[in-house]
């Protein structure tokens, strides 16, 4: 096991596990609990940690962590950026909510 990193809140924590458990990346979260420890304990050592089974998986959760992605890992594109506005958005929407313009052809 290998730490990748450790989460600024847990919720954080819990969508990037999620997001990498959907890509099939075998990972565990850690110190669930040690925010209410702040204070007798370092903040900065009170976060969630994000552990990976398989050092080798590191380059890709972090690819998947940093920010969106169109990666091999998912089979498929993920999010799109507006070429209007530069907002990221999912790939279930076909229009900017920032800005309203329309997804690029052959983005789709």
């Amino acid at each position: 096991m290998i730490r990748l990193m450790r989460a600024p809140d847990l919720m954080l924590a819990q969508h990037w596990v999620n997001l990498l458990t959907q890509a099939g990346i075998p990972c565990h979260l850690t110190n669930r609990y040690m925010q209410g420890g702040a204070g007798e304990i370092p903040v900065d050592q009170c976060g969630p940690d994000i552990w990976l089974e398989n050092e080798h998986d590191k380059a890709a959760a972090m690819q998947i962590v940093e920010g969106p992605v169109k990666n091999e890992l998912f089979g498929a594109r993920f999010n799109w950026q507006c070429d209007d506005c530069g907002e990221w958005l999912e790939p279930q929407f076909t229009t900017c909510w920032q800005c309203g313009a329309a997804r690029p052809p052959g983005d789709e």
